[in-house]
Order: structure tokens, then C-alpha cells, then sequence
């Protein structure tokens, strides 16, 4: 099955979910599918750039907003200026005008699980860092933006990723381009 986007329409996807959900993991394959730019600029993107860890750039944004504002603000940009899948944090509330929104969850377990595949490490570690990590950002989008990202029901799909694999994930999300007229499928 081939996806590609209709004729001169420009289409941006808007990926969030918490650390371990998969965004990355979809956001590429999604991206790879319809040969459309992946932008997955993050606290792990700004940490390569300045040569910090990523344990230092999340306790310096605890005390510096400069680290999320420079963080957000280049991601959008860089979405607006083409057809993109945005996999982000915050990808579903900073970038308005996607043409959908999609957020990914997971329980705490299944996440930690995912991040320690990928990383090593203890478990238990994994889980408790991934446990702060999630009320540190949660605490920062509402003293920052008034986000809460907790709230996700405006969104056009909500997906269980404990539930699928990236691959079914990915499709789930074409097919529903599909039914928007944003995407044609064909058997190429």
C-alpha cells in the first residue's frame, strides 16, 4: 500500500505523547511513508548542539525558560515551512494549524520499559527519572504556556501504544488522513 499527499496541498501532523510513548519511533516511519520532513527537535536536540547532557539541560530549564522557548519556538518554525510530522512534547498545542493532532499514551510501566531498551540503565532508575521528568515538564508548559498536558481531548486521535505496534500505530494515523482527504492510498 503506497500513502502519498493529494497534489499541492502542504499537510503537517502534530505527534505528542510523554517520554517512551513512541513519538519518535512514529513520527519517523510516518514520516519515512509519505516522504515528508520528520521534525523531532528537542531537550536531546539541544543537548547535542551545546555539548550538555541531557540531565543538564532539563535541571538548567528547572531555573531558565530559554531552554523550552528556543527548544519550541525553532520546532514550529521549522514545522511551518513545509508538509512535516512535528513529534514533539508539545507538538499537539504549539502547532495550531496542524492538520491533525495525535497523542500518543502508555502506561508508566510499558514507558519505562521502552526507554530502558533503548538506553539500559536500572529500571527502577528508569522509572523513577521518567516519573520526575514527567512532573518537572508538567510544571513548566503551565508556568510557561498554560499548558496543561494532561488535557489532550481536544486532539483527532488518542492512541494506546501499549496496544499496537509503531507499524499498525502508523497506519492507523494514514488511514485516518485518508478519511480527511489529506492522503490517497493506492496499491502501487
Amino acid at each position: 500500500m503506497n500513502y502519498t499527499i493529494v497534489p499541492n496541498k502542504e499537510v503537517r501532523i502534530a505527534i505528542s505523547g510523554k517520554s517512551g510513548c513512541g513519538n519518535t519511533t512514529v513520527s519517523t516511519l510516518l514520516s519515512e511513508t509519505l516522504g515528508i520532513s520528520m521534525i523531532n527537535y528537542t531537550f536531546r536536540s539541544l543537548a547535542a548542539e551545546t555539548g550538555m547532557s541531557l540531565a543538564e539541560i532539563i535541571e538548567k530549564a528547572k531555573t531558565d525558560d530559554s531552554f523550552d522557548i528556543t527548544v519550541d519556538t525553532k520546532q514550529v518554525e521549522m514545522a511551518q515551512k513545509q508538509s512535516c510530522v512535528l513529534g514533539s512534547r508539545l507538538a499537539i498545542w504549539m502547532l495550531k494549524e496542524a492538520d491533525l493532532k495525535v497523542y500518543l499514551l502508555a502506561d508508566d510501566e510499558t514507558r519505562a520499559k521502552r526507554v530502558f531498551n533503548r538506553e539500559g540503565g536500572n529500571l527502577q532508575e528508569i522509572m523513577n527519572f521518567t516519573a520526575m521528568r514527567d512532573r518537572e515538564d508538567s510544571i513548566r508548559y503551565q508556568k510557561l504556556y498554560k499548558i496543561d498536558n494532561n488535557q489532550f481531548d481536544f486532539v483527532d486521535m488518542k492512541i494506546d501504544t501499549a496496544l499496537y505496534n509503531p507499524q499498525e500505530i502508523v497506519t492507523q494515523i494514514l488511514e485516518k488522513l485518508v478519511s480527511m482527504g489529506l492522503v490517497v492510498k493506492s496499491e502501487d
